[in-house]
């Protein structure tokens, strides 16, 4: 990974007046608590990673302090901040905004028929598009977007959270638009036409059927794999830096990192597409019944709309372009996506002055009681001993369908090459 401005040196933690109050999750990197500094009785998320049990995952060390480096360099309503850090022998962690809204997904199992209307897909999409351009302005690639990691803040509004994935990228210096002019600079009839040809052509590839029946437990999607950095073939790319690392989560994968083209900030916006078309329908739209199956449905299959074309579906079919220089987005970033019809309307620029999103955390909202009753009944346990003593701290565990509030560490598991 390359590394990012050189930040100023984070806040330390005073380990002794923090107290673990809850476990938030747990996963392959470490562990996320609910903890409370005693000394000013705030709180907040605190991310552990156990140092002595890096044998099982040799680089969650160093894919912590790469998410560490790139909080510290972050400034914006829609990304966390880095509250502070603390390092031992034992033990390396880091201080997070507690989010007690939980995640988009518990968010969309909530409604009544696990789906968003379009104005609150456009509320959310048009808050997650100027955080992933702000991360984009610096030449960071996001490259793990999911609803698992759209995080609902006390006011409503959202954060991004999980920056283990990302990347630094150099910027594209120059853009031949004379091979190929993104749909979105085409007029409109001539869109249209490109649009109705490309599913045309779509009809000679054989569609292979998607397992679309409800998990058991709604609160956990089949297996959502996340796909850790694996070593590619290298390309040479003289406009731009590309990564070649296979990275992602399994259904939000985009179609140059399945066939290891070397991918850029596009990966993003393809991201952006599958995450829309999940809200809008409750599922993504290229899972299979396993992994090399999904996997070619984004190399070959065209995204399925039901009913009526609206200024949603084209948004998401152009975000869903599976060449990347056609993708909207690629030519002129988070701008080109602002100019959909979509969004027509939006005051950008009033987002986060916005007092009543479409759903506001109650006090208690995401762990079922209020922190005050936590703090008073058990005090918390020392991080410390948690670790040392294996003995958790009291963790309620919400009735269904509410969420596990916070950010979450998630096990992860790999894929390889071979395996496709």
């Amino acid at each position: 990974m390359d590394s990012v401005t050189p930040p100023p040196p984070s806040p330390e933690l005073d380990l002794d007046n923090l107290k673990a109050l809850q476990v938030l999750g747990k996963g392959a990197m470490g562990t996320v608590f609910l903890v409370q500094d005693t000394a000013t009785t705030t709180t907040f998320a605190l991310k552990v990673v156990d140092k002595t049990s890096l044998q099982a995952k040799r680089d969650a060390d160093r894919r912590a302090r790469w998410e560490i480096e790139v909080l510290s360099t972050l400034s914006h309503p829609f990304l966390p901040s880095l509250l502070g850090t603390f390092e031992s022998d034992q033990i390396l962690a880091w201080a997070l905004p507690y989010c007690s809204g939980g995640d988009l997904n518990v968010l969309r199992y909530r409604q009544n028929d696990r789906v968003f209307s379009p104005c609150v897909i456009r509320f959310y999409l048009a808050e997650i598009l100027c955080a992933i351009d702000h991360l984009h302005s610096t030449g960071i690639a996001y490259r793990d977007l999911k609803p698992e990691n759209v995080l609902i803040q006390h006011s409503g509004h959202v954060t991004l959270t999980d920056f283990d994935l990302s990347r630094k990228l150099a910027f594209r210096t120059t853009v031949d638009c004379s091979k190929t002019l993104p749909d979105s600079k085409l007029p409109e009839p001539q869109r249209k036409k490109h649009h109705h040809h490309r599913r045309n052509f779509s009809r000679w590839i054989p569609l292979l059927p998607t397992d679309v029946k409800h998990p058991k437990n709604p609160l956990k999607k089949a297996k959502s794999a996340r796909v850790s950095p694996v070593s590619r073939r290298k390309l040479s790319f003289s406009n731009g830096e590309r990564s070649n690392s296979f990275v992602g989560t399994e259904e939000y994968v985009s179609p140059e990192v399945v066939r290891g083209d070397g991918h850029e900030f596009a990966v993003d916006w393809w991201a952006l597409g599958i995450l829309a078309y999940e809200m809008l329908y409750g599922k993504t739209p290229f899972k299979g019944k396993n992994r090399k199956e999904t996997f070619r449905n984004v190399l070959t299959k065209p995204p399925e709309f039901v009913g009526k074309r609206s200024p949603l579906t084209d948004l998401i079919e152009m975000l869903l372009e599976k060449e990347p220089t056609k993708r909207l987005g690629y030519t002129r970033g988070a701008s080109e996506i602002k100019e959909h019809e979509f969004f027509r309307g939006m005051q950008w620029e009033f987002l986060t002055e916005v007092v009543r999103p479409p759903y506001i955390p109650a006090r208690d909202d995401g762990d079922g009681e209020s922190t005050e009753e936590l703090v008073a009944g058990n005090g918390g346990v020392d991080i410390r001993d948690y670790f040392q003593n294996s003995k958790p701290p009291p963790s309620s565990t919400p009735p269904s369908p509410l969420p596990s509030p916070s950010c979450k560490f998630r096990s992860k598991s790999t894929v390889s090459l071979t395996e496709f």
